[in-house]
C-alpha cells in the first residue's frame, strides 16, 4: 500500500458534474486530481438537454459556443394524440431579453463529456480512469481515500477535500453514512439511439400522448438522429428483468402513431427512475454532488444541469478556501444553498412525472384530453412562457436565504441571479468571465464607493443607465456585489460603503492578493 501525495481536492467522478468540477477548480489555479472507476465515456447516456444557466457558467471559462455548436437548438415541442399532432409549442427564443441563450440545447451526455474532457486536457488536467475509491476516512488534517488501480494495487490518497461526484449509487456517500431517501418509480423506460424517417424526425421533440404508452422523440445532431425514450409495460417488462428486452421488443403503436420507420438503431437501453435526495451534502472535508446527491425524474432535463450547478456552487468556494482568501466557514453555505433547490426540484417533478408516466385511467385522460388543450393555451401568454423557462432553464434559482445574501435593491434581492443586460454589441456579463468578486453599479458610482473599491482592491464595474435597467428589476446607482458564480451577495440602493467591509470582514474575504 502506497501512500498517495497531498492533493487539494480529489474528485470521484469524472460524469458532467464532475468534470464541471475539476474545471472550475482549474480556472481557480486549484490542483484537482481526478479519478473514475469506468475506463471510458459511456455511449449509452440518457441526459440530453443543456440550460441557459449551464451555458452562461460555460461561457464564464469561454467554451459556450463550442457547447452550442456541437447540439441541436430546440425549435418547440409538438404534442400526438392517436396518430393526429395536436399542438405545436415553438421554443426557439422563447428566453429572448432572459439571457444569451433563451433557448433549449439538445446535447447527449457523452458528446457533451468529451467536449468537457477536451477544455479538461487544455487545463493540463488527465482523468485517471479504471480507479476506483473502496474507502473514505477523515481526520483533522485531511481526508484519506483509499484508491483501487486497473491493476489491482491499492493507493492511500490524502487530500485536503473530497467531492463524491460519483452517481447514484455513490461510494462517498456510502463511506460518509449519509441517508439517501426516497423511492423508484414502478414503470420501466428504455432509451434508444436510432436513425429514422418520418414527420417527427429532424423537428425539435416530439411525444406521442398515448393512453398507457408514453414516447418522446429528441431531436440530435445529424440528419435523421434520434434519441427516443419510451415507457417499457407487461410482457416486455418481464423480459427486460432476464436481460431478454431488444428494441424490437418496445410497443410499436407510438412509433405507428408518429408514422416513423426506424432505419437503424445505434444502441438500445431500458432503466428505471429514482426519486431520492440525500440527508446530507457535506460531512466534514466530504461534499456530496450531482446524482450522488439527488437524482430525479427526468421532466424538464433538470438532472445533469442541477449538477453542474452544484460543482460551479462548491468550485469558488472551494477555491477561496484553499487559496486562504477566505474563511473556511465559506464552505458552511455549500449545502444549505443546494440542498433546498434539490429538494424543491425533486418533489415538483415527481408530481409531474407521476401523472406523464401513469397507467390510470385518469392520468391517461389528462395526457390525451387535458394537456393538449392547456399547454398551447398557457403558452400564448407571455407572462407565463417567461415563467416557464426561467423555471426550466434554472436561472430563476437564487440563494435569498443564504447566509451569504444581504439586501435588496430594486426589485433584485441578494441571493438573486445577476440580471442579464445587453448593451448594444456587449453585456453586463462580460465581467463574469474574470471568476472574480466584482461590484456593479447601474448609472453614476458614488466617488466614496469607488474608492473603497481601489483601497480593498475589488474590481468595480459601472454601467450607463437604461431605462431597460429598471425593467429587469436593477436601482439605479445601487451598489450590488457579485460573487464569482454570477449570483449577488450584496443589494444596497444607498451603496453603503461600511456594508461592503462588513461583509468581507465576515466573511474573511481577500477579493484580490494583496
Amino acid at each position: 500500500m502506497e501512500q498517495g501525495k497531498e492533493n487539494q481536492v480529489l474528485v470521484v467522478g469524472a460524469g458532467p458534474t464532475g468534470l464541471a468540477l475539476a474545471l472550475w477548480l482549474a480556472r481557480f489555479g486549484v490542483k484537482a486530481r481526478v479519478v473514475e472507476k469506468t475506463a471510458a465515456v459511456a455511449p449509452m447516456s440518457r441526459a440530453l438537454g443543456v440550460h441557459a444557466r449551464t451555458l452562461e457558467f460555460y461561457r464564464q471559462l469561454g467554451f459556450a459556443d463550442k457547447a452550442v455548436a456541437a447540439g441541436v437548438v430546440m425549435q418547440g415541442v409538438s404534442l400526438w394524440v392517436r396518430g393526429r399532432r395536436v399542438a405545436t409549442v415553438p421554443f426557439r427564443d422563447i428566453g429572448k431579453g432572459l439571457t444569451p441563450y433563451p433557448f433549449v440545447l439538445d446535447l447527449s451526455q457523452d458528446d457533451h463529456e468529451r467536449l468537457l474532457i477536451e477544455q479538461i486536457e487544455s487545463a493540463g488536467l488527465t482523468i485517471e480512469r479504471g480507479t476506483e475509491l473502496t474507502g473514505l476516512t477523515q481526520d483533522g488534517d485531511a481526508a484519506v481515500a483509499t484508491l483501487r488501480h486497473q491493476d489491482g494495487s491499492v493507493e492511500q490518497c490524502r487530500a485536503a477535500y473530497v467531492a463524491g461526484c460519483d452517481g447514484t449509487h455513490s461510494t462517498v456517500r456510502t463511506a460518509l453514512g449519509v441517508a439517501f431517501a426516497g423511492g423508484t418509480y414502478e414503470h420501466l423506460f428504455y432509451v434508444a439511439d436510432v436513425t429514422a424517417r418520418g414527420p417527427a424526425v429532424d423537428n425539435g421533440v416530439n411525444v406521442d400522448l398515448d393512453e398507457a404508452d408514453l414516447l418522446a422523440v429528441f431531436d440530435m445532431k445529424g440528419p435523421g438522429h434520434i434519441r427516443l425514450v419510451g415507457t417499457v409495460r407487461g410482457e416486455a417488462a418481464a423480459r427486460a428483468e432476464r436481460n431478454a428486452l431488444s428494441f424490437d421488443d418496445v410497443a410499436r403503436r407510438p412509433l405507428e402513431h408518429l408514422s416513423m420507420e426506424i432505419e437503424q438503431v445505434h444502441w438500445f437501453s431500458t432503466y428505471r427512475v429514482h426519486h431520492r435526495v440525500a440527508s446530507r451534502f457535506r460531512i466534514g472535508r466530504a461534499f456530496l454532488l450531482g446524482d450522488a446527491a439527488h437524482v430525479h425524474s427526468p421532466v424538464g432535463a433538470q438532472g445533469m444541469n442541477t449538477g453542474i450547478g452544484d460543482a460551479v456552487n462548491l468550485a469558488w468556494k472551494l477555491a477561496a478556501v484553499v487559496h486562504g482568501k477566505s474563511s473556511v466557514k465559506l464552505l458552511d453555505t455549500y449545502e444549505p444553498e443546494r440542498i433546498a433547490f434539490a429538494r424543491r426540484l425533486v418533489a415538483t417533478t415527481d408530481r409531474i412525472f407521476e401523472v406523464a408516466s401513469k397507467s390510470s385511467r385518469v392520468a391517461g385522460f389528462l395526457r390525451t384530453r387535458v394537456f393538449p388543450v392547456i399547454v398551447p393555451a398557457a403558452f400564448r401568454w407571455r407572462a407565463t412562457r417567461r415563467y416557464l423557462f426561467r423555471t426550466v432553464s434554472q436561472i430563476m434559482i437564487n440563494y435569498r436565504g443564504s447566509a451569504l445574501s444581504v439586501g435588496k435593491a430594486g426589485s433584485v434581492h441578494a441571493g438573486d441571479r445577476l440580471p442579464w443586460i445587453p448593451l448594444g454589441g456587449d453585456d453586463n456579463y462580460k465581467s463574469l468571465e474574470s471568476l472574480r468578486w466584482q461590484v456593479h453599479v447601474y448609472g453614476d458610482v458614488p466617488a466614496t464607493l469607488r474608492e473603497a473599491c481601489r483601497e480593498m482592491q475589488i474590481d468595480l464595474h459601472g454601467f450607463d443607465w437604461r431605462p431597460e435597467m429598471a425593467a429587469h428589476g436593477l436601482a439605479r446607482g445601487a451598489l450590488y456585489l457579485v460573487r464569482p458564480d454570477g449570483y449577488l451577495a450584496i443589494a444596497d440602493a444607498a451603496a453603503t460603503v461600511q456594508l461592503l467591509r462588513d461583509y468581507a470582514a465576515t466573511w474573511g474575504i481577500r477579493f484580490r492578493d494583496r
